[in-house]
């Protein structure tokens, strides 16, 4: 059955990829990475480039899940400013945090020039107030940005934000030359490119069913499903006839996390979003001059920027449950045409929808248990640091823990309400932020 959700710009004008076997059988890696996003892909290459044997899961196929779905947007930073981080760490924490954050910026630069991956970068990103409340707060933090970190940004007046958006009424901005736009599953699979020549075994259609530690040993296994025999056969049943053992686990299953180890999946809930790409504007400099990404500044907000060949990408509104909209075009149409209203006839080519994996104070949950390290929650802010995530994993599993310890020290709660109620509560408090950007 067609996948609804899948319609994507981006798979339409993937770059050609030969899809890898399934797992069968059995296996013996160092290291077994889980999930074929941004953050598996990183950590797995980044392992392999430190001469490790290593294989790749996919329950699907590379890029399938949020890393090739997403807006494609290159935010700086994290969820929170860095002025709510000093406040809240301290002044030693947060240059540590603003290091590896910002940072990321380059490491991602730094893997599309080096392995020469075709994913149609461009810079500048422009976060755009909703409110003349937000733009004074923007102006702060990036004062404070500047003052005490030495990253510079453009404070963007109402009067100027024409230079970069016509449209949406907002109410002046910060463009940040250093962020961007990119296509995210062609850079997925320039990274999985990567990993293969670096001696990475990728292999899709292959979903871990279950992580259990070996007994007598050190060693994790792994059992594996096939994609194409869960139809025929039951879940147990074939994960008992596929198993991999490996020395240590790095577990990026991010939005799904709870489908792998439903404790770790307590940390995070999946929020659906979808977007939608125009039929090519011949007019685009009439709505983005600038050709800069945009994403304003509410709780669920709208996100949109240009392709390469000058269609409008747009993601606006949020769902609190998987099932997706009759009509995925529809359900963003109107987002679109509230920000661009000369767009309402504009034809709709593609429209499409994935899970953002969101914990409980929007920061990426990082950690370790035992052998078994994992990243996710990356909150829709993760483009760059998912990058960086996986490169901080292939340090943890072979020893240096510094970097990889200022975000696994970041406070985490899980959900309330266990596993019946974990969703409905998170759904409440996640309208209340919705409720108040309509305030």
């Amino acid at each position: 059955m067609t996948d609804p959700l899948n319609n994507s710009y981006y798979r339409a004008t993937a770059h050609a990829w030969e899809t890898q076997p399934a797992f069968i059988g059995e296996g013996k890696y160092d290291i077994a990475v889980i999930g074929g996003g941004f953050t598996g892909l990183s950590a797995a290459l980044a392992c392999a480039e430190k001469g490790l044997k290593v294989a790749l899961f996919e329950a699907k196929t590379i890029g399938y899940g949020a890393s090739g779905r997403n807006g494609g947007q290159l935010i700086p930073g994290l969820r929170w400013s860095m002025r709510e981080i000093d406040e809240e760490f301290g002044r030693e924490r947060a240059q540590a945090i603003f290091d590896l954050a910002y940072g990321a910026v380059d490491r991602v630069k730094g893997r599309i020039a080096k392995h020469g991956i075709q994913c149609d970068l461009k810079a500048g990103h422009l976060e755009a107030a909703y409110k003349p409340a937000h733009f004074d707060a923007m102006q702060r933090d990036a004062e404070f940005l500047a003052d005490e970190f030495g990253w510079e940004s453009e404070m963007v007046s109402p009067k100027d934000m024409g230079q970069h958006i016509n449209g949406g009424g907002y109410h002046g901005g910060i463009y940040d030359s250093q962020g961007g736009h990119f296509h995210p599953l062609n850079y997925a699979l320039g990274l999985a490119g990567a990993a293969k020549r670096a001696g990475v075994t990728i292999l899709e259609n292959s979903r871990v069913m279950t992580v259990t530690k070996v007994t007598g040993n050190d060693d994790v296994a792994l059992g594996i499903s096939q994609e194409s025999c869960r139809s025929v056969e039951s879940v147990v049943d074939v994960a008992s006839h596929f198993r991999v053992t490996a020395g240590h686990v790095i577990n990026a299953s991010d939005a799904w996390m709870g489908e792998v180890d439903p404790d770790l999946g307590r940390y995070t809930i999946p929020i659906m979003n979808y977007n939608v790409a125009t039929a090519p504007l011949s007019n685009w400099r009439d709505y983005l001059p600038s050709d800069a990404a945009v994403a304003d500044s509410r709780f669920v907000l709208n996100y949109f920027r240009l392709s390469a060949d000058k269609r409008l990408i747009f993601g606006g509104g949020e769902k609190y449950v998987q099932t997706p909209p009759a009509d995925i075009a529809g359900f963003v149409r109107k987002h679109m045409v509230e920000a661009f209203p000369s767009l309402a006839d504009t034809p709709i080519d593609y429209a499409w929808g994935g899970a953002v994996g969101v914990t409980m104070n929007r920061l990426p949950h990082i950690g370790r248990q035992g052998n078994i390290f994992f990243a996710h929650g990356f909150s829709g802010h993760g483009a760059l640091v998912t990058t960086l995530a996986g490169e901080l994993l292939a340090e943890a599993v072979t020893g240096t823990m510094e970097r990889f310890d200022v975000f696994a020290k970041l406070p985490h709660k899980p959900f309330p309400g266990g596993r019946m109620f974990a969703r409905p509560l998170a759904t409440l408090g996640l309208l209340w932020y919705a409720l108040r950007d309509r305030l």
